[in-house]
């Protein structure tokens, strides 16, 4: 049977204090909503509706870069979790199969849970996801007579031996998508909130006699981001889950809690990542690389065998080749860096082509920017750029070239060719006496004036 998903981001998360919309506030730099839609997808849907409201525009924008084939439903004014999926009739029109409601402030869901909850489907009308609570608090109760969930009792009116209770209500749920919207029409507003709760489909589906059960979870998927502080405990419960799973993956992290890991890192077998390094989205660090302290990669490839830092960072485009070697306070953009070339230290390479077995002396600038376009520099292979060379794109050097320490290269240089491009030195014997003598003389007048 196909599969929809209902995602639900309109809140507005007034604990979070922030403009932006909480489903956008990142764990591991990428959105909630990301999070959830990626755990969805596990499930094929063939149609996705996110529901927006706050910050609509931003949401929507989010969700298409994701998947293009998102559809949007925006619920006005927010009137309750019922009221919410209510929106996205429209978007299921036609649609006949099961309706999996999640929620966009929830990034822990795993692909296994939402698959047995579609088990369930097979012989119960509505499913609900529950879990076993460490502290069950103020959840709201599932009260279950074998596999057959009962009723959802909220903490405020369950009694003494219902609040004994620890399997709870996270909220998610599947269903026929015409049953569920036969449900959602007959809940009700009449509480202190005046708001329409999807939690009220159990009991309605109870009276109805629908076959109505539980599918059980970790505590640890249900997990909702409410405020900064839960955003915090969000994304170092990632963080933990994420670097345990590349040390079972057999990567060394010589000091794994001080390593931050995108969403989408991935790094290979017999890796080395040292202190302090920081991976932004869209990394791909291949077997037995080395990626030194204080290092920091983002939208890059490193291949096997390179060597990474210290104080390295790789921006988006950059992409080294088998046994490169990047050096400390080395910045590579939008440059590809060929087998076995080393930029060893204090450089910066953007926009660039570098050749096999280049050598790039220490303070080499490619000058990409002119103030409004980018332009391309090419280096061949075995070519060696002497320390405090600029080369001022577009310009190319030929295989086996050769500039001078403090070059500035502004044409291109044939293969096998030396540049060389200096002022003409001119020393001033007894000038820089003069000089200091002068400057002292000044600095004394100044002193004694203050």
């Amino acid at each position: 049977m196909s599969t929809a998903l209902v995602i639900l981001a309109a809140g507005k998360g007034t604990r979070m204090h922030s403009d932006t919309p909480k489903v956008l506030h990142p764990i591991a730099q990428t959105p909630m909503l990301v999070h959830a839609m990626r755990a969805g997808a596990v499930l094929s849907p063939e149609r996705t509706v996110i529901v927006t409201g706050h910050g609509a525009e931003a949401v929507a924008k989010v969700a298409a870069d994701e998947d293009d084939t998102a559809q949007i439903a925006v619920q006005e004014e927010q009137l309750g979790t019922a009221h919410a999926v209510a929106q996205a009739r429209d978007a299921l029109t036609g649609f006949e199969g099961d309706v999996v409601v999640l929620y966009g402030d929830t990034p822990f869901l795993q692909p296994d849970t939402l698959e047995r909850m579609i088990a369930a489907r097979t012989d119960n009308d509505l499913v609900i996801l529950g879990f076993e609570a460490a502290d069950p608090a103020r959840y709201g109760r599932l009260v279950m007579n074998g596999n057959s969930l009962e009723r959802i009792v909220e903490f405020k009116d369950a009694s003494d031996q219902e609040r004994a209770i620890t399997f709870c209500n996270s909220g998610l749920l599947a269903c026929d998508a015409k049953t569920l919207f036969s449900l959602i029409d007959a809940v009700e507003n009449d509480n202190a909130a005046g708001e329409y709760y999807l939690t009220d489909v159990v009991e309605i589906a109870r009276n109805r006699d629908l076959k109505v059960t539980a599918v059980a979870c970790d505590e640890a998927q249900t997990l909702g981001v409410n405020s900064r502080v839960d955003l915090a405990a969000a994304d170092a419960v990632f963080q933990a889950n994420a670097r345990a799973a590349l040390l079972e993956l057999g990567v060394t992290l010589m000091a794994p809690e001080t390593v931050y890991l995108a969403a989408d890192t991935v790094i290979g077998r017999d890796t080395v990542i040292e202190p302090n390094v920081v991976f932004g989205p869209g990394v791909t660090v291949e077997s037995g690389a080395t990626i030194r302290a204080f290092s920091h990669l983002e939208g890059c490839h490193v291949s096997r065998g390179a060597v990474v830092g210290p104080y390295a960072r790789l921006r988006p485009g950059a992409e080294l080749a088998e046994n490169t070697r990047i050096g400390n306070f080395v910045e590579i953009k939008n440059a590809e860096i060929a087998e076995g070339a080393k930029v060893n230290h204090l450089s910066y390479i953007g926009d660039a082509s570098v050749g096999a077995a280049t050598n790039i002396g220490a303070g080499t600038i490619t000058c990409n920017y002119d103030g409004v376009m980018k332009h391309r520099t090419t280096i061949g292979e075995n070519v060696f750029i002497g320390s405090n060379t600029m080369l001022v794109a577009p310009v190319t050097l030929g295989d086996g070239a050769m500039t001078a320490t403090g070059t500035v290269v502004t044409r291109d240089v044939e293969a096998d060719a030396l540049a060389v491009a200096r002022a003409k030195q001119d020393n001033k014997p007894g000038y820089a006496r003069k000089l200091f003598d002068m400057l002292k003389a000044k600095k004394a007048r100044r002193d004694k004036g203050a």
